[in-house]
């Protein structure tokens, strides 16, 4: 059974070029294990960028075929969307080679440094960048596996997701949607939310308990989100918005275009982002930042040179007066969250919204028109094309087009482009100047391209 980092040399990736799964590859790559895998994605004799980019660090990519498994390979890594059924699993249990899911070695590879676990449904991957900055400008040297690319490290030509530091410090996500939170034992718990997003609210606070028990030294939450409050362990070491129960409150909060600013502690911060959400997170990783010995003002300087994540309210840029931001928000509280954080940028905000996966939409139909009729002002629109399907055996008994509905019901603007590839068409009229035109939607591998495109013909 792998229980440690030194157990094994030589692994193989089903399904490598997933965000989650390309961070941990590359990690491992950089700190001197053989690394291969493969992905349905990758094809014969067709490019794939992230198959370059692996190929790139010394991942050797293979088709899901089976050909990259070998007598060499002594661990296999799965996602959970790899199913018992894929020939590779097959192939990797008639050879006797351990199979262990993403998540599990992620743990694993926590053991083996002191680690930072950002949890939360919401902003983790970009609190974890800002952190990850934030420890490299203090020269600390730190490592990160994240859910996303950091555009700095994506400027090197990187996927942008994983980075390999000489320090004791490593950065990783913790994530709630497949209950794995609760296997890491990190060195410091930081909790930034906790609101409906896969799973009821009861089975969430009952994840979020276990992974605070577990946290070694230090468990920092949200004073300013309900639910995460009523985990504090100790008010002095949590931070919140123009709170003043939090050791660390953002407090004079300014947003001006693509400029906020904030105090904490009355140090004065400045960065270029949108919406209070940034703000949090910024705050979040000052109040861990700060608790590790780095002073507020290399904090702030820092925070004032960080560029951002992928897809993460990611400008594409302005045509015509409209502004086109491109971002990963995906459920309720994160799509409300977007479009308020853009209603300082325009008059009107025109967003689009392509909800991911049956069931997740299913589940969350109720809050998704509730939270996104909420958001909108009385000029603001909202769009959404058909569900994402990514296969499987799902039950395709609920429409975007529902959603839409209700939001109307609602006596909102609401608006259903069954297929997005006529979206443009359709949105042309309504592209006046001084509009911005959000687009949200995740887990869809087609997305960048699809928002980018957008964009060029606009």
């Amino acid at each position: 059974m792998t229980k440690s980092i030194s157990d094994f040399q030589n692994v193989f990736f089903i399904g490598v070029a997933g965000v989650g799964m390309s961070a941990i590859a590359q990690y491992l790559k950089g700190i001197g294990k053989e690394v291969s895998g493969s992905d349905r994605y990758f094809h014969p004799n067709e490019y794939n960028k992230t198959k370059e980019q692996l190929e790139a660090e010394g991942i050797h990519c293979f088709l899901q075929d089976g050909s990259g498994i070998n007598d060499k390979t002594d661990l296999i890594v799965v996602s959970t969307a790899i199913e018992d059924t894929v020939f590779e699993v097959q192939k990797a249990k008639e050879l006797g080679i351990p199979i262990i899911k993403r998540s599990e070695l992620l743990s694993i590879i926590a053991k083996s440094k002191k680690t930072i676990a950002v949890a939360g449904t919401s902003g983790k991957s970009t609190t974890s960048a800002m952190l990850y900055q934030i420890l490299l400008d203090a020269e600390l040297e730190p490592s990160i596996i994240s859910g996303a690319g950091l555009t700095s490290i994506i400027k090197q030509g990187k996927i942008g997701n994983a980075a390999v530091g000489k320090g004791e410090w490593l950065i990783i996500e913790a994530d709630e949607s497949d209950g794995s939170v609760v296997q890491y034992e990190p060195e410091i718990g930081l909790l930034l939310n906790i609101d409906k997003d896969h799973q009821e609210i009861d089975e969430l606070i009952d994840l979020f308990t276990i992974f605070k028990n577990n946290s070694k030294s230090l468990f920092v939450v949200n004073q300013s989100n309900t639910l995460a409050k009523s985990l504090s362990a100790n008010s002095k070491n949590d931070f919140g918005f123009e709170d003043k129960n939090a050791g660390y409150s953002a407090e004079n909060f300014n947003q001006n275009g693509l400029s906020l600013t904030f105090e904490v502690l009355n140090q004065k911060f400045q960065m270029n982002s949108l919406g209070k959400h940034s703000v949090e997170n910024a705050t979040a990783a000052i109040a861990v930042a700060h608790q590790i010995g780095i002073d507020l003002k290399t904090c702030a300087e820092s925070l004032a040179t960080y560029e951002g994540i992928y897809r993460r309210h990611q400008i594409l840029g302005q045509k015509n007066g409209v502004w086109v931001i491109d971002d990963y928000a995906h459920n309720p509280a994160k799509c409300a969250a977007s479009i308020k954080a853009c209603q300082p940028l325009a008059e009107k905000v025109i967003a689009w919204f392509q909800p991911h996966g049956y069931k997740p939409t299913r589940f969350l139909k109720d809050d998704f028109i509730q939270e996104i009729a909420d958001s909108l002002r009385p000029q603001d629109e909202i769009w959404m094309s058909e569900i994402f399907y990514a296969g499987g055996t799902a039950v395709k008994d609920i429409s975007a087009k529902d959603l839409i509905e209700g939001i109307k019901a609602k006596g909102k603007n609401a608006h259903f482009v069954e297929d997005r590839n006529n979206l443009l068409a359709a949105l042309k009229p309504e592209l006046k100047e001084g509009t911005v035109l959000l687009l949200m939607g995740a887990r869809d591998p087609s997305l960048e391209t699809f928002c980018k495109n957008l964009y060029e013909n606009l």
